[in-house]
């Protein structure tokens, strides 16, 4: 007897949850059906006399103050690269004067 109350009630549930799901569904669609209609009736009433955005090359700001300071920045910070990889090589280059003897670049590669 428990195991056909115990599946009645889970049909049930089931069922409920189900009909939940398939109202809020379709209550969902529809009031998405009705705002894209209410827009297509908006662009398509609309007038002709709506200015246009600007075009993208109108909307860039030209800052030579900030170009300036980002160029200089760049610079330093290509500088502080350039210095490390001379550090490098130097310190390579000594590190084989001093494991092998005699100068670096008559290596045999």
């Amino acid at each position: 007897m428990s195991f056909l109350v115990g599946t009645a009630s889970g049909a049930l549930v089931a069922g409920g949850i189900y009909y939940g799901f398939s109202s809020m569904i379709s209550s969902r669609t529809q009031k998405h059906s009705s705002d894209l209609h209410r827009l297509s009736e908006r662009l398509v009433n609309a007038s002709s006399d709506i200015p246009a955005p600007l075009p993208a090359a109108a909307r860039v700001q030209h800052r030579p103050f900030t170009a300036m300071l980002q160029s200089g920045w760049n610079n330093q910070i290509e500088a502080l690269f350039r210095g490390t990889r001379d550090l490098d090589q130097r310190a390579a280059e000594w590190a084989r004067k001093t494991l092998y003897g005699g100068a670096a670049n008559s290596r045999k590669e």
